[in-house]
């Protein structure tokens, strides 16, 4: 195993009516609050009036309007509220989008200049102000870890601001607050959660076996619900576990002892970067694609390890087993209702040269991934996905 430091300073609320403890936890911050959200659905759904009644007695803003893949505008646009507005604290209630969006708001609210300088240089945010969330999709484990990816539209850039300064305060996570989200969202999310765990696993040291079982059992988790929630959205069991999937998916756990580069989701972060696409959407395009391509005689055992232990293939040939795992994945993804080419979501081979640049230039594919891939490489994927 590799050396790690391991510290999560997130306070996770779970379950049904945690909600309660809003008023009281978030009063420790103060009382200017930024209330940060997306469209009008938790207004249809009544978690914007549970979340108001908390809010009773504080002096709220609100910045609503937060779309997938958040724009820097709209950070922008936050960072001014809460400087003109003397903010104490940011409030997000959303999913990823929305708490990514307030985590680089929280750090650009101490930034003398432009919020998108301190994607380019993390070593600049010296300061934020405390986050606490309300989640209301599971999907990027962002209510409980310190990443924040964000678009810049006019330069076709989405890239990840870090910094432990951005792990939220406080996490609200109750699983009754996902029976309303459309299936597209619920899917989305399955297969974004899933491919969090396996870009943790899929990494050059695997020695690490103790977070490797780990991993395979939240992997299990989502492979086992994600279809559930499909067919019965309120399904209470399938929700939690899901939801906990997800926190527990990208909260650093999964990665002590391992280390190394990402394969997918640098190159589908350029692609939703160009396209604005469903970020687990374009994952569902990519995967099965990449993982065909690094197959071989030096990956063969590991993927045959992942097919065992996560879809239970019973195939005692490494390759053929791998293979195996390969097709559990597109079907997975498929039951789903994920589409699997990259023509089913509109796009074509007109950006892929610039693409493939992209996701080379930011990113560590080239130097530190599972397997090294260039520019030519991630040409052939994105070929291959259309």
């Amino acid at each position: 195993m590799n050396n790690f430091d391991f510290k999560i300073p997130t306070d996770i609320r779970f379950g049904k009516g945690k909600i309660s403890c809003l008023k009281e936890e978030l009063g420790h911050f103060g009382k200017r609050i930024l209330l940060v959200y997306g469209g009008g659905s938790i207004k249809k759904n009544g978690i914007y009036d549970e979340v108001m009644q908390q809010l009773d007695g504080f002096d709220v803003y609100e910045l609503s309007g937060i779309t997938p893949n958040p724009k820097l505008e709209t950070v922008r646009k936050g960072t001014a509220i809460c400087k003109e507005q003397n903010i104490d604290a940011i409030l997000a209630v959303g999913g990823g989008s929305t708490i990514d969006a307030s985590k680089h708001i929280a750090a650009g609210a101490c930034y003398a200049g432009d919020p998108w300088d301190l994607v380019l240089d993390r070593s600049k945010v010296k300061e934020a102000l405390p986050i606490a969330v309300v989640l209301t999709i599971c999907a990027t484990g962002s209510e409980m870890n310190s990443g924040a990816v964000i678009t810049n539209e006019e330069t076709c850039e989405k890239l990840e601001i870090n910094t432990p300064l951005l792990y939220p305060k406080l996490s609200i996570c109750d699983p009754t607050y996902l029976y309303s989200l459309p299936p597209k969202q619920s899917a989305a999310g399955s297969v974004d959660i899933l491919s969090h765990v396996m870009e943790q696993y899929f990494q050059p040291n695997d020695e690490a076996f103790i977070t490797d079982v780990l991993s395979e059992g939240v992997m299990k988790t989502v492979v086992k619900y994600g279809p559930i929630v499909m067919e019965d959205p309120k399904n209470y069991e399938a929700r939690s576990n899901l939801m906990w999937a997800s926190t527990v998916g990208l909260n650093h756990l999964l990665t002590v002892g391992k280390g190394g580069a990402w394969s997918v989701h640098p190159i589908e972060h350029v692609v939703s970067g160009c396209y604005d696409l469903t970020h687990g959407v374009g994952l569902a395009i990519l995967t099965p694609v990449w993982m065909e391509h690094v197959l071989g005689d030096g990956t063969k055992s590991r993927f045959a390890r992942f097919a065992r232990e996560v879809f239970g293939v019973k195939v005692d040939d490494d390759m053929t087993a791998a293979k195996e795992g390969i097709k559990k994945v597109r079907e997975f993804f498929l039951l789903l209702g994920m589409p699997s080419t990259l023509s089913e979501v509109g796009i074509d081979d007109s950006k892929f040269e610039f693409m493939a640049k992209e996701a080379i230039r930011t990113s560590g594919l080239s130097t530190r991934a599972y397997v090294k891939l260039d520019e030519n490489d991630v040409m052939e994927i994105f070929k291959k996905c259309l």
